[in-house]
């Protein structure tokens, strides 16, 4: 059985019968118009975002299948949230917050490579996600919205599918953000004006300092801009007489 694949970059949810995906397939025979709508249907959800879609054709049936490329889980979580980079330390600090129809949003945009069978499933692989990058869902953390999800407290909205939140919704996430953003900012100026005074106390003496800022908790990156691994490993060989 014979088979031919293409690969091209669309819009998602406004894919055309224009170059390079009419073109293309256009010799094998297939509906172009069907396969044009169905792409549209699968990268819906990536309004606004450049898509990879595959286009599997069986030569001899005319039969295909559609594969929707997406990036990372993680990647798509951050967008959402609007955040460059998730938590440094995911399970106490957190960068945003997100509602139950994003999350529902993220999990059908991924459904084609995450594990779970059902819509619920993807949506608890995808709070998972959240954990692991300091992302909130709902105002809790991961590991109580997944407990939330078990319970059935978003079984309507996941019925439902729904993917949309509204302007009101919108803002008062925005305005969460910003007060998280406040609070780590705030946290981590403290953690500075701490490591700034464990080096002054051990002054010249780098590898001393960068163990006492690790047993208050200091962030690594921190540490590495006070203390650099290089200088505290740099040890004064006696001069041969």
């Amino acid at each position: 059985m014979a088979s031919t694949a293409i690969d091209v970059l669309v819009e998602g949810g406004k894919a055309t019968a224009a170059p390079p995906l009419g073109p293309a397939l256009g010799p094998l025979g297939v509906n172009i118009g069907q396969v044009v709508a169905d792409i549209n249907k699968k990268t819906a959800s990536f309004k606004g975002m450049q898509v990879p879609v595959k286009v599997t054709v069986d030569s001899d049936t005319k039969d295909y299948s559609i594969t929707i490329g997406t990036p990372p889980a993680s990647a798509l979580v951050k967008k959402e949230a609007g955040v460059d980079k998730g938590s440094g330390k995911p399970q106490e600090d957190f960068v945003a917050d997100l509602k139950i129809e994003q999350i529902i949003k993220i999990a059908k945009m991924k459904e084609d490579s995450l594990s779970g069978k059902t819509l619920k499933e993807k949506v608890k692989e995808v709070i998972g996600t959240c954990r692991s990058i300091g992302v909130k869902v709902e105002e809790v953390t991961a590991s109580e919205a997944i407990d939330m999800v078990n319970q059935g407290k978003f079984d309507k909205e996941i019925k439902q599918e729904k993917t949309e939140i509204t302007a009101e919704e919108q803002k008062e996430l925005d305005e969460e953000k910003k007060k998280m953003q406040a609070e780590l900012e705030a946290k981590r100026a403290q953690l500075e004006k701490t490591a700034q005074g464990i080096l002054k106390e051990n002054e010249g003496k780098p590898e001393q300092a960068r163990k006492a800022m690790e047993a208050e908790g200091i962030p690594e990156d921190i540490i590495n801009k006070l203390a650099p691994k290089q200088a505290a490993t740099t040890e004064a060989k006696p001069v041969k007489k």
